[in-house]
């Protein structure tokens, strides 16, 4: 008989006792990909759903193992000021030679493949922590829709050991991928930037139809939702955002909340590690 293959997917980070992201205390597992391109995101690291490498040069210490271990000479040690290891990106195959030479940490994968069963084992470590607080487990990234079969799976196993389930989404995605994972869902999560279509193109690089349409069709299945707007400095933060927003919401269903999250400026690190430019600055 042959074994069926188990769900593989690539993720970037898994948070244990976090308290933001839904009720109670809840572990977060944040999936790579995303069909949006924000100029601000927190995690650029989560953006491609392609597992890189980064280098953090607060940690490097510049004795040059890493460039020596290089089989494609992707890495360069500059003697000058940070950063100290240079990257062509280009030439790099994301072997993790350097990963697995460098003595500090300073260069790391962006993510990892992992198994359903890896993350069920990690989240049930806490699942007396969910049940005291009424936490429970909640996908976010990146886009946890952007890896629908792995993201099904996961949340499978969560209903099957009776532990709340949350999903951080933008619900830039196709009508099917909703309706497939409804079930296995406690609460939506979304994520809404910008209402005007012109400037959401602007600032995410997609338009928000489909994003618009999507919430509709979630809160007619009478789903629990909590949408939540960034807070981003003359961008998604003007009252004529705000307002269009919540009049939008409000508009198809009264009862969901809405709630401001306010930007995290060291985010721009992350994008100092990735080597890309910080647009929004």
């Amino acid at each position: 008989m042959v074994k069926e293959t188990e769900t593989e997917g690539n993720i970037f980070k898994i948070k244990r006792f976090s308290v933001h992201d839904g009720p109670g205390i809840r572990t977060s597992v944040f999936l790579k990909g995303c069909p949006l391109n924000c100029i601000w995101c927190h995690s650029p690291e989560g953006i491609s759903s392609d597992i890189s490498i980064w280098y953090d040069s607060s940690l490097c210490i510049a004795c040059g193992k890493c460039v020596q271990a290089c089989p494609e000479s992707a890495l360069e040690l500059s003697n000058d000021a940070e950063p100290y290891i240079n990257i062509n990106r280009k030439l790099c195959e994301v072997t993790g030679d350097c990963i697995r030479t460098c003595p500090t940490g300073a260069i790391q994968f962006t993510g990892s493949l992992t198994r359903v069963s890896d993350i069920i084992n990690e989240i049930e470590k806490d699942i007396l922590y969910y049940q005291v607080s009424g936490g429970g487990v909640t996908l976010t990234g990146g886009e946890p829709l952007y890896q629908t079969d792995f993201s099904m799976e996961i949340l499978k196993a969560c209903r099957k050991k009776n532990i709340h389930t949350a999903i951080e989404t933008c619900l830039f995605c196709d009508r099917e991928t909703i309706a497939a994972i409804l079930q296995y869902v406690d609460l939506f999560i979304v994520d809404m930037k910008i209402s005007d279509i012109t400037e959401h193109i602007r600032f995410t690089g997609k338009s928000n139809k489909i994003i618009k349409e999507n919430f509709r069709y979630l809160a007619e299945s009478g789903k629990s939702i909590l949408l939540r707007i960034p807070m981003i400095n003359n961008i998604t933060d003007t009252e004529d955002n705000k307002n269009d927003i919540i009049n939008f919401v409000h508009k198809v269903e009264r009862k969901i909340p809405v709630e401001f999250v306010s930007f995290n400026p060291l985010a721009e690190n992350n994008y100092k590690r990735l080597g890309i430019p910080f647009l929004l600055k």
